[in-house]
């Protein structure tokens, strides 16, 4: 931890800071630290030993994990200072064994098992919002934004984590026998922020991680109260920033893109599949513009996401819709303000509803707009996109408004969104919503919500009811990983809730949700960091006849190592009630019917920072009735900084004994990574669908001259493993290759 000054110390510092703006002391103010103002400049080579930085008093940081509160193994220090132009911040991590320090990739965006330094910025000090700049010792960049005050699921889930968030930055790294050492520099063009008569209240959390040890250092002292504490905002130091001067950057990034489509749809006669090409020649531009300092205007022309990765491939052993993550880059920026949750996957909006089909299928967008930021105090989100027709669907325009805001005190908020979606047809959707979060005391909070939506559909046919289009949330939550914890929901849902830009997998129900857990943090002498004993259910009631749809009750166990192994235990009794059939495919189909059912479930998995993990998990027991068997197995092998392999392989036996029928299925993902440098990259990504009878890869090959400058060349391949075996058959099913450049001006 930093030394604590005396209160004629901090006065001191005050009043100099005042009369000598240069002044490079910090000072611990109300909770505030005061950064200083660099003297001089910095040169960006990784190596803090200007003069400038020298005058910089550096932080000290604790452990989060393994011991918490103990003293680093290896020598840190972190130094934040800046000047009219930029945040600037150092790292010196000296280590005792150069040799062990990891670095074992140099994909764009990517953690894999690397020691790495990271910086949190919650810029607007709103305890609920914040974005991470993160590199490793081989200079790596990876920037991420954070939601919901990092609670609601994990990393994995996506639900306030999101990885898709790219802004402008630049890092240097130095790697030594001293150790390694870095140098990031954030432009305050890329931060969106609030400013009093030129002062800006922050919120901050820096972090090194000792991969090989699996030791994480923060400053500040971060307790670790509930899962991913560290990436919490609502637990960040508070600095102050004075003297800043706004400025209104304009990013202009045209883009030109060239390529060849090729598919093989079978001929009328049914006799065989003639190849159909597509040339394709497209131009577009994005703007960026700052209305103020912490207000930004996009605007899209002719909007092109060739360059995005293809959706993860998912096998669906439910009566409902998969859910997708949202991975285009446009809608990225600031997404937590459109955040509406409703509960589960179900949010009011979702904005891979815009530019993609039912299917996944791209729609062409013409072009649109989106504003976000903060409005005095208010956080603002205004989107509006305009589509082109397609086969399935007309030109369309979507619209969103976001408001939210604080309310009662520094961690609760009330807001609403209004959303829109109107065809050239005359077909239209309107949804709005009202939410809040009320910190209660302590860690317990209550969220409430209301939506309700109207399309034309329903008021046409004379259906209209004004409660029946509603939805409605109360969620009672503790948010800490210490102790006893709960979560208590209850949920309604009309018969004609349909948000169009929204997504949510059933309707016409009440549920009836709740877990209750306790964590227990056994300290220095064990092995493990926390482990936690849950009890969770819930229960779908039917509104019509108070039935029960589903039910799932059962107890889970799961842990984390100090070693950095972590796993789970879990037995569930499942209820389904079936009013029409299930059909997992045209060989296996379960009947209407009540069905009571069990399933066990183990997973593991070792450190992330073993250079090769396998990380399995099986499910077994009844299926309604039959019985099920489920494996997967999610291998990593970093083989040097130059190339990595993940994937994972999902393996499902179902039986159904009594009508003697079977569903197998397989799913298989491959992702190779390769990369000259952080700069020149390449990615494979192969899946293997055995349910869709689909094979497909999505090769992507990126030069990135700087942050805006991409030149990128895309290929893509269907392969459809289930066509007529009569016919003579084409290769692929659909086949592209796209070269695509973007060049960014800025001011």
């Amino acid at each position: 931890m930093p030394r604590l000054l005396s209160l004629r110390r901090t006065c001191t510092v005050v009043l100099l800071a005042q009369f000598v703006p240069a002044t490079v002391v910090w000072a611990q103010v109300s909770g505030l630290l005061v950064l200083p103002r660099l003297d001089g400049p910095i040169q960006l080579d990784g190596l803090s030993d200007e003069p400038a930085w020298e005058a910089v008093e550096p932080w000290l940081p604790t452990q989060y994990e393994p011991d918490n509160g103990a003293p680093p193994t290896e020598r840190t220090e972190f130094l934040v200072a800046y000047d009219d132009h930029y945040l600037y911040f150092a790292l010196r991590g000296y280590d005792g064994d150069s040799t062990g320090i990891r670095s074992n990739t140099l994909y764009r965006d990517r953690l894999s098992g690397d020691d790495h330094f990271e910086i949190l910025l919650d810029t607007f000090n709103d305890n609920e919002t914040a974005v991470l700049f993160t590199t490793t010792p081989g200079g790596n960049r990876i920037d991420a934004a954070i939601a919901n005050d990092a609670s609601g699921g994990g990393i994995a889930s996506g639900g306030w984590y999101n990885g898709d968030f790219n802004t402008y930055w630049d890092v240097e790294t130095v790697v030594n026998q001293d150790g390694w050492f870095a140098e990031m520099r954030v432009p305050f063009t890329s931060l969106r922020f609030q400013d009093e008569d030129g002062q800006v209240v922050m919120g901050i959390i820096l972090q090194r991680k000792v991969a090989r040890k699996t030791e994480r250092l923060v400053f500040p002292s971060v307790p670790p109260i509930v899962n991913w504490a560290f990436l919490k905002p609502s637990l960040a130091q508070k600095i102050v920033l004075e003297g800043i001067r706004p400025r209104r950057p304009l990013y202009v990034t045209p883009y030109g893109l060239s390529g060849l489509g090729q598919s093989f749809p079978l001929n009328d006669a049914a006799t065989g599949y003639p190849r159909e090409d597509d040339l394709r020649g497209e131009a577009g531009v994005d703007l960026k513009y700052g209305l103020t300092n912490n207000l930004t205007l996009d605007l899209t022309v002719n909007t092109d996401f060739a360059q995005v990765e293809a959706d993860d491939q998912q096998i669906n052993l439910t009566r409902f819709s998969l859910f997708f993550p949202e991975k285009r880059q446009f809608f990225q920026e600031r997404a937590g303000i459109f955040d509406f949750s409703t509960g589960g996957l179900s949010r009011l909006f979702h904005s891979r509803r815009i530019g993609l089909t039912e299917d996944g299928q791209p729609v062409r967008i013409l072009g649109g707009a989106r504003l976000v930021g903060r409005w005095g105090q208010w956080d603002l989100g205004f989107l509006d996109m305009q589509t082109a027709d397609s086969d399935s669907l007309p030109s369309e325009n979507f619209g969103v408004l976001r408001l939210r805001r604080q309310v009662f005190n520094a961690y609760s908020y009330a807001g609403a969104m209004v959303t829109s979606r109107v065809g050239a047809d005359g077909s239209h959707n309107v949804a709005y919503g009202l939410d809040g979060v009320v910190r209660l005391g302590g860690d317990d909070y209550l969220t409430l919500q209301w939506a309700q939506t109207f399309d034309d559909e329903r008021i046409d046919d004379g259906s209209f009811d004004f409660v029946n289009r509603g939805r409605f949330t109360v969620e009672i939550e503790r948010r800490r990983r210490r102790g006893w914890g709960y979560a208590a929901v209850v949920a309604w849902a009309g018969p004609t809730y349909d948000p169009g830009i929204g997504f949510t997998q059933r309707n016409d129900f009440t549920l009836l949700d709740h877990t209750v857990s306790h964590t227990w943090l056994p300290g220095e002498a064990s092995s493990l960091i926390w482990h936690t004993l849950g009890l969770a259910g819930f229960a779908f009631v039917r509104n019509g006849d108070r039935s029960i749809e589903s039910a799932e009750v059962g107890p889970e166990w799961e842990f984390a190592a100090k070693s950095g192994a972590g796993g789970s235990l879990e037995a569930k009794v499942l209820f389904e009630d079936l009013v029409v059939p299930f059909e997992l495919s045209e060989e296996a189909v379960v009947p209407v019917g009540s069905y009571t059912f069990f399933q066990l479930a183990a997973s593991y998995h070792v450190s992330h920072t073993r250079l090769f993990q396998l990380r399995p998990r099986i499910e077994v027991g009844t299926f309604f009735d039959g019985w099920q068997a489920t494996a997967r197995v999610s291998p990593i092998w970093y083989i040097s900084p130059h190339l990595e392999f993940s994937g994972s392989y999902l393996f499902n036996r179902i039986r159904f004994p009594d009508r003697d029928q079977h569903f197998d299925s397989h799913l298989a993902r491959l992702r190779i990574g390769t990369a000259l440098n952080t700069k020149v990259s390449a990615n494979a990504f192969i899946q293997f669908n055995s349910a869709a009878n689909a094979v497909s890869a999505n090769v992507r090959f990126r030069v990135n001259f700087r942050e805006g400058n991409d030149f990128w060349i895309v290929y893509n391949e269907d392969l459809n493993t289930d066509r007529d075996r009569l016919t003579a058959l084409p290769l692929a099913d659909t086949r592209t290759i796209l070269v695509k450049y973007t060049h960014t001006f800025h001011s």
